[in-house]
């Protein structure tokens, strides 16, 4: 019943993009072939992958292959390469450089494939064949796997959703989140050709024979393997350009025949977006492989270059406000939110899949940005404010390493929240946005673990935040200050926090700062009267995710 209400909570709440994994108590054999670089995975490194997709509607069931181009990483490895592929699906060959059939032995979803040895820095390919039925996506996109669904006018919709749970929940490939094919990828999709299928990036070509049609798309920048996804309907598309950060951005919209007029009105937004975050970020972060936005058949997803719409036409979230505050319902929030992901996910993608926060803390945090950018500062922390009725405290934000699970999903609003408080403390707005936009460039096209990523904003703000992280990321505790008001003396100190807790509290409203740096011992301040709003907990606690408590010493 508890995971029952957790996954209700989430389609309340606005989770929309990642399946998160259920908690188990201990990991099994299973989880860590799926979750840690291990030798048959560490000696290769994945530069490209070339799938192709034939999909069979009346069925259900795919069939195709990948290319993987590899480079070899080390001299001394074992003689098997780990291909994932989950059941039921299964792979039909694997051969080597196109002709030479390897053998193979299957483990669950992990295949031990016998490969050719190789010298250091060499580069080698095999061809996987596949087919099956992959898994069925129930609730998508908090469920993950194929979609197979009908528009209003019951003709097929096709699409797949598969973050957290993997892409090779419908084709093989090494499934980790560190590795990202170097050189990009490209996917191929062959559909009846009264249908139109989509996918990311650039289409390169469109092959008809025999009633067929085979749509082929490519990026050339990085991308993580769950971004790699195939549309299938009856889509129209219409494109534009805007000038940004470096240069001419080509855009390109699509959405089902029918929907073309509301998608007209509705992603005007898509600029206003692109605008605000690369103030906020920096340059969107895959000009050469330009952005597209596709309506689906799911609430939406990041998929990179290729961003997955099903908001309905709608501002809000479903036409609903997550903050209570009315700003949410200014903008749309799939295409302001996944399309944040470009830069935090996309961009800068977790190693594992434990360090979610990255992509989802900063993410939604964009929305608050999002709504300063147009309405003003004042407009974003109500919003961000207004968003703390959705944090649990069930569990830690972090998840457990090299077994691919996630942790709470307070990555999402608790993580938010702490970086609004995080900037709260750096108090300086533009140093705050440099180092949003020196993020985005330091790491661009990588993979990054949460010690880089706090390393870099203590750096860059001149602060040791890192009992900051450790009490937000890592525990469930809510940093208490205790307070006591006697005459003009303001009397603090922290509760319910990690030993260590050093957080500072810069307290500035109208020109004025005082800057309030508690302990486990009590403190005190003399507050002239000029200063007592200040002082305010309403005030501090806006500006900072904490719990004030009054108390009498």
């Amino acid at each position: 019943m508890k995971q029952a209400f957790f996954v209700l909570f989430l389609a309340m709440s606005g989770f929309s993009q990642a399946q998160l994994m259920t908690n188990k108590p201990v990991a099994t054999h299973a989880d860590s072939l799926r979750g840690s670089m291990n030798p048959e995975r560490s000696w290769w490194d994945v530069l490209r992958y070339d799938i192709t997709v034939i999909p069979d509607i009346a069925t259900k069931t795919i069939s195709g292959s990948n290319v993987i181009r590899y480079k070899v990483t080390t001299d001394s490895y074992p003689a098997f390469m780990q291909i994932d592929l989950q059941e039921p699906m299964d792979i039909d060959s694997v051969l080597f450089d196109a002709h030479r059939a390897l053998r193979f032995t299957r483990e669950g979803n992990a295949w031990h494939v016998q490969v050719p040895k190789q010298k250091k820095d060499s580069e080698g390919n095999i061809t996987v064949y596949f087919h099956g039925q992959p898994r069925e996506a129930i609730r998508p996109p908090w469920d993950g796997g194929w979609i197979w669904t009908k528009d209003e006018q019951n003709r097929a919709w096709v699409s797949a959703a598969c973050q957290g749970l993997g892409a090779s929940v419908w084709y093989p490939c090494k499934d980790h989140q560190s590795d990202e094919p170097d050189n990009g990828a490209s996917l191929s999709i062959t559909v009846p050709d009264t249908m139109v299928a989509v996918a990311n990036g650039r289409l390169q070509s469109k092959t008809q024979q025999n009633g067929y049609t085979q749509w082929k798309w490519q990026v050339i920048n990085p991308i993580n393997n769950y971004n790699l996804i195939p549309y299938i309907g009856k889509y129209e598309n219409y494109t534009d350009t805007m000038q940004g950060g470096k240069g001419v951005l080509d855009i390109s919209y699509w959405a089902l025949d029918y929907d073309i007029p509301k998608a007209k009105q509705q992603f005007t937004q898509v600029k206003q977006m692109l605008r605000a975050f690369e103030y906020w970020f920096g340059p969107y972060p895959f000009y050469e492989d330009g952005y597209k936005i596709i309506e689906a058949p799911h609430l939406g997803m990041e998929h990179q270059t290729a961003v997955a719409y099903g908001n309905h036409f709608k501002n809000g979230y479903l036409g609903r406000d997550l903050s209570g505050t009315g700003w949410g319902m200014k903008w749309d929030f799939i295409i302001v939110h996944e399309s944040g992901h470009e830069w935090f996910a996309n961009n800068i993608t977790s190693r594992d899949i434990a360090d979610m926060w990255i992509h989802e803390s900063f993410t939604n945090y964009s929305e608050t940005l999002f709504t300063e950018y147009f309405y003003g500062k004042e407009a974003g922390s109500d919003y961000c404010y207004g968003t703390r009725a959705k944090i649990l405290n069930d569990k830690p934000i972090i998840g457990p390493y090299g077994v691919n699970q996630e942790g709470s999903g307070d990555m999402y609003y608790k993580g938010g929240n702490m970086l609004h408080t995080i900037r709260h403390i750096i108090n300086n707005d533009s140093l705050f946005r440099q180092i949003l936009i020196g993020l985005n460039t330091t790491y661009y096209h990588q993979t990054v673990t949460t010690q880089q990523i706090e390393y870099y904003i203590s750096k860059h703000a001149g602060i040791n935040l890192g009992k900051v992280f450790d009490q937000y990321l890592r525990t469930i505790q809510i940093p208490e200050l205790q307070y006591s008001v006697r005459g003009n003396q303001f009397y603090f100190r922290w509760n319910n926090c990690i030993k260590g807790f050093d957080m500072p509290l810069p307290l500035t409203k109208g020109g004025k700062i005082i800057t309030l740096r508690p302990g486990i011992s009590w403190q005190h301040v003399t507050v002239n009267k000029n200063d007592k709003e200040l002082f305010d907990p309403a005030f501090i606690n806006r500006q900072f995710y904490i719990t004030l408590k009054k108390t009498n010493m």
